[in-house]
């Protein structure tokens, strides 16, 4: 296998705090973790629970600008808050140095329909290409994270993986890639393993959920078996994250998940 399996600690495993999480992923031979709110963990307590059992700290999510989930409000998006953007990811790449965490979830915030044609666009590649040396500099990556508008994210602005990858392109860092997350890609196009395969040099860290309902992989409609195959005859060699609600029992999920890891 060429990939890393991670697990939410919030999500999958239902806790505020994800040190309290660390303990029962490596119980579950799962070698990383992943969290939101960098802001709101204390580094150095995260640290040596992670060295305890030997778990690596995967991703956590940016601050500010720069972790806005939703159709409204402050984002990367707007070219007038640029200077608080970067701010704000090198910010972010401070707290994850802190942590110790390999990426930090990138989310740009709302479409706006003040704005001519293709600015929100350049606006994030701008705010993105100058916080890229402090995230180099660091060891980081930024992952540039494509949301669902239909289901969960009504008005967020990048949609399209497509536009990601365009986006990484253009930025055009070792330190800047994408997201992938197949329930959220599911959802908006489809088509998600001729996609991630077509694209995985753009690809820095992908999540998983199965659709309908963001339950673990094996309770919807995709071909999980089949996914993580693709991923890794592509080469794929990065973090695959657990990102789910789980249908039942938590450790339960994520072994029957691990059964369709090749």
């Amino acid at each position: 296998m060429s990939f890393t399996v991670s697990a939410n600690a919030n999500m999958v495993f239902g806790v505020d705090d994800p040190t309290d999480a660390i303990a029962n992923v490596a119980d579950l031979g799962l070698e990383a973790i992943e969290f939101w709110g960098i802001e709101d963990v204390d580094p150095d307590a995260l640290r040596d629970r992670c060295d305890e059992h030997g778990v690596a700290v995967s991703a956590s999510t940016c601050v500010g600008v720069a972790a806005n989930t939703q159709g409204e409000g402050p984002g990367l998006t707007d070219p007038s808050l640029h200077e608080d953007g970067v701010a704000d990811l090198e910010r972010s790449v401070e707290l994850g140095e802190a942590v110790g965490v390999d990426s930090l979830v990138v989310t740009v915030g709302p479409e706006r329909d003040d704005l001519p044609p293709g600015a929100e666009h350049r606006a994030v590649v701008n705010a993105l290409r100058d916080a890229a040396p402090a995230a180099e500099a660091a060891g980081i990556d930024l992952v540039v994270e494509p949301l669902n508008n239909p289901v969960d994210h009504p008005g967020y602005y990048l949609d399209s993986s497509y536009e990601a990858y365009e986006i990484a392109d253009a930025v055009d860092s070792p330190a800047v890639s994408v997201l992938y997350d197949v329930y959220h890609q599911q959802i908006t196009e489809g088509n998600v393993i001729q996609n991630l395969t077509e694209h995985v040099e753009f690809v820095g860290y992908v999540h998983v959920a199965d659709v309908p309902g963001r339950h673990e992989p094996g309770t919807g409609e995709l071909n999980y078996a089949r996914v993580f195959e693709a991923l890794d005859d592509a080469g794929y060699d990065g973090y695959v994250g657990l990102e789910y609600s789980p249908s039942t029992d938590a450790a339960t999920t994520v072994e029957r998940v691990l059964e369709l890891v090749p």
